[in-house]
């Protein structure tokens, strides 16, 4: 079986999803609180395990599912439409997605805004300066506005890698230092 698979499948069932979700949103003119949603919900997945283990631990009735994750939604006042995806994703024993559903509607919402989203990895937290310079060059060089998010990763050694679509910049130390030691190979 191909590897790849599962993810493709998790990612056609977000998708699904986030359709649906984004163009309610859009049409009751709520992009603005739906982004807000996204950034709160992105938020409480990377610092609550309890909330990973509800959407992905194959323990939980789908009732005691439902139940919790609507008492999330309800908690964290999210837009009604959101509440009600979720509950329907928690019936159907897909909550599972959740990090694709958000990744997709937040793409959605970029790409209506004609925004683009620049993935970067530093090797230590960019200042808001450093950020906005970021995103500003990325916008000459793009043509459209360019949203940073930073991600920090210290293996990098120093510098940092900025994904734009298909499109990647290095300036890591550790990926000169293996282009050093290639080139170190070769001479001996």
């Amino acid at each position: 079986m191909d590897v790849s698979e599962p993810a493709s499948i998790s990612s056609g069932i977000a998708e699904r999803y986030a359709t649906a979700v984004f163009e309610i949103a859009l049409e009751n003119k709520e992009l603005p609180k739906l982004e807000a949603n996204l950034d709160d919900l992105a938020a409480a997945l990377d610092e609550s395990a309890d909330l990973r283990d509800l959407i992905s631990s194959p323990v939980y009735a789908r009732d005691a599912q439902e139940t919790a994750i609507t008492s999330v939604a309800s908690k964290m006042k999210l837009l009604p439409v959101m509440g009600n995806v979720l509950g329907l994703m928690a019936q159907k024993r897909r909550l599972f997605v959740l990090p694709q559903l958000v990744a997709q509607l937040r793409a959605a919402i970029a790409d209506h805004k004609g925004e683009v989203t620049a993935e970067v990895s530093a090797a230590q937290a960019l200042t808001k300066a450093q950020s906005d310079a970021l995103a500003k060059q990325l916008k000459a060089s793009v043509g459209k506005d360019v949203k940073v998010n930073v991600t920090v990763d210290e293996s990098l050694i120093g510098g940092f890698v900025v994904k734009v679509g298909s499109k990647m910049i290095d300036t890591s130390i550790r990926s000169k230092l293996n282009s050093l030691q290639n080139a170190m190979k070769e001479v001996g």
